[in-house]
């Protein structure tokens, strides 16, 4: 696992310090190995956390004759057979990792290598001869990719934070992306926080050639459905998850699990154990709370046997250095609270392994979020008259509010309030933050149509799958695994995400919606697969999600955090924003009027990130001049 940076600078110089800047910012994701390539044309830097073949495999690596330069980072899971393969092709190697498969297999397959490799992964390729860059990621966005196009140059990292070494880069908010920020909870591709700088989407390649730029996808997310029986639906998950798993567990380093006590990483500890592995779980707990999963946690520990550690969460915590640190791993804003405990869980993992598999993807690839029935709820609920909604929401709002986490009251209020929004924007607003109108009262550039334009690629057709395809591609890599992403290389942990092996994306892809959710079941073939599996306890739990008490702790121990974060004069330095509407939603919240508590915890780390990175207003005339890519064309090839 590793982290990549690198600059094209044709025909001119570039100063040395600005590649090593950039390898420097990016340390935490590789702090056993570093390295740099300059030529004439392109400064390429890697660093490097060694997983494969500890002796082997430093960065930027050579081809033998020295015109290819890889910098990579991720983990490919096939390279045993794809080495085999290129052997048998006439290909020599001279150490052990997956990163000169890749580099090998570029050689031989050129772009086509991309659709070989089953990983996750960020690629810079340089080719010295054609004075040829490629970038590629991953099918579904596990690793993160970002560029930026200046005059007839790229520049590219693992990080923003990498870019930002380069002199060319402005620090200037991107409106769009704000606007999105704002309703969402996070920057969707390919906008990024910056202006001018964006994300690579998952599934594509950037080629540069002197200058000009193509963009392509080797890959996407559709699949033709197919008229599963159960039985044999459940056979094909389960191989499809040994396999994975087995797979995902292959490393020279220590490995783990992240473990909840929910059916996603229990399924990851079972297949685990079965393989023979020796299993290590980590958990964070919240003794005490309603919300806490210690005894689901316990029940699984003691039947498969595994060496645990757990970390409770709680306000005895230096939770304050926490959530300041976010603002430089965190690169640009993401208002996802799970990212606390998610910093924890990699914190004390890090000292025990060096890798640990998630349970990232199965909520989006076979329906487990709660958002899915409210989805599905909605469809009858907006038949009833609209005067007989307001009136209970008006009722609704009589209702004292509550420190739980995400309770009934909370959720009534969020459903009766989607309830008179057209479903595709009901459906992100149940799992975001500010609506266009709440927006408004504080942001001077609202504008709904990034968010519509987001929107407006949500497949048409009626039911679950729609929610589900947007959520894969635009909620889970720029929400979840981002999250885990920065969270997780913080502190030098490779986090693996088994359920992403796209063979098994492929496959939900294919599945009838009501072996996803049938009836009131979330994931109703993962959970039947199961059923003989894992302790009864597990099977019949429902999801309690993984982030923190925000209403609560905002009140109390992040209180004073708050508020010397969201001052008047922080508000008003940005040029973006207006007190009296921040104001009041800090007053509402902390006089227990309202609920604000995620909302007010996107804005704290808002600000937080804008003072570390001291990013400063867009020159709004231009800012939303032009769409994003527009200087670089966009196909789609079949390679």
């Amino acid at each position: 696992m590793c982290g990549i940076a690198g600059f094209t600078h044709r025909n001119r110089a570039l100063s040395p310090s600005h590649i090593r800047g950039a390898v420097h910012a990016l340390v935490h994701r590789g702090p056993d190995q570093q390295g740099i390539f300059e030529s004439h044309d392109v400064s390429l830097g890697a660093v490097r956390l060694k997983i494969i073949d500890l002796a082997g495999g430093d960065q930027p690596m050579l081809s033998e004759d020295g015109d290819i330069v890889l910098a990579f980072n991720g983990e490919i899971y096939n390279y045993a057979e794809l080495r085999a393969e290129l052997r048998a092709r006439g290909c020599s190697f001279i150490s052990n990792s997956d990163t000169e498969v890749v580099l090998q297999a570029f050689r031989e397959w050129d772009l086509g290598c991309f659709r070989r490799l089953r990983g996750m992964f960020a690629v810079a390729l340089w080719t010295e001869s054609q004075k040829r860059l490629v970038l590629a990621r991953d099918r579904l966005g596990i690793k993160p990719l970002f560029f930026h196009r200046t005059g007839n140059d790229i520049l590219f990292g693992s990080e923003i934070k990498a870019i930002l070494e380069h002199p060319a880069v402005e620090r200037r908010i991107n409106t769009d992306a704000m606007n999105c920020f704002l309703c969402l909870n996070y920057v969707p591709a390919p906008h990024a926080m910056i202006d001018g700088i964006e994300k690579l989407l998952p599934g594509h390649f950037i080629e540069w050639v002197d200058g000009r730029t193509q963009m392509a996808a080797y890959w996407g997310p559709t699949c033709q459905p197919r008229k599963w029986v159960l039985e044999d639906a459940k056979e094909e998950l389960n191989s499809l998850l040994r396999q994975s798993v087995r797979e995902h567990l292959i490393s020279d380093v220590p490995v783990g699990i992240w473990f909840s006590g929910g059916l996603d990483s229990s399924t990851l500890v079972h297949y685990s154990a079965e393989s023979g592995a020796r299993v290590k779980t980590f958990s964070i707990t919240f003794k005490g709370r309603s919300f806490d999963e210690s005894r689901y946690i316990e029940d699984v520990s003691r039947r498969y046997g595994t060496e645990h550690s757990e970390f409770d969460l709680n306000t005895d915590v230096d939770l304050t250095g926490a959530v300041e640190r976010f603002a430089y791993y965190s690169d640009e804003p993401c208002a996802d609270a799970g990212a606390l405990p998610v910093w924890f869980l990699a914190k004390e993992c890090r000292k025990d392994v060096t890798v640990a598999l998630s349970g990232e993807g199965a909520d989006e690839l076979f329906g487990g979020y709660v958002t899915y029935l409210a989805d599905r709820y909605s469809r009858w609920f907006r038949q009833v008259p609209p005067q007989l909604r307001r009136a209970g929401s008006s009722a609704l709002r009589r209702w004292p509010v509550s420190d739980e986490k995400i309770s009934l009251e909370y959720k009534l209020k969020r459903f009766f309030h989607g309830s008179f929004m057209p479903p595709e924007q009901a459906h992100v607003f149940w799992n975001g933050s500010f609506t266009e109108q709440e927006k408004s009262r504080f942001f001077l550039e609202t504008d709904g149509r990034p968010v519509q334009t987001l929107l407006s690629q949500m497949p048409k057709q009626d039911g679950l799958n729609r929610y589900l395809a947007f959520d894969l591609q635009f909620y889970l890599p720029d929400d979840i695994l981002c999250k885990v992403d920065r969270m997780s290389m913080a502190h030098s942990l490779e986090v693996r995400p088994p359920f992403l092996d796209h063979r098994i994306c492929e496959f939900a892809l294919s599945l009838p919606e009501d072996l996803k959710i049938r009836r009131s079941q979330l994931k109703f073939l993962l959970r039947e697969l199961m059923r003989h599996k894992l302790p009864s306890s597990i099977l019949g739990r429902k999801k309690i999600g993984f982030d923190i008490p925000a209403h609560d702790w905002l009140r109390g121990a992040l209180k004073p955090l708050l508020l010397d974060t969201v001052t008047e004069n922080a508000v008003r330095e940005t040029g973006l924003f207006r007190w009296y509407g921040i104001e009041a939603i800090l007053k509402e919240h902390l006089d227990r009027r309202a609920n604000w508590g995620y909302h007010l915890w996107g804005l704290m780390i808002l600000f937080l990130w804008m003072k570390q990175w001291k990013i400063h207003q867009a020159d709004l005339s231009s800012s939303r001049s032009q769409p994003p890519s527009s200087s670089v064309a966009s196909t789609v090839l079949h390679i």
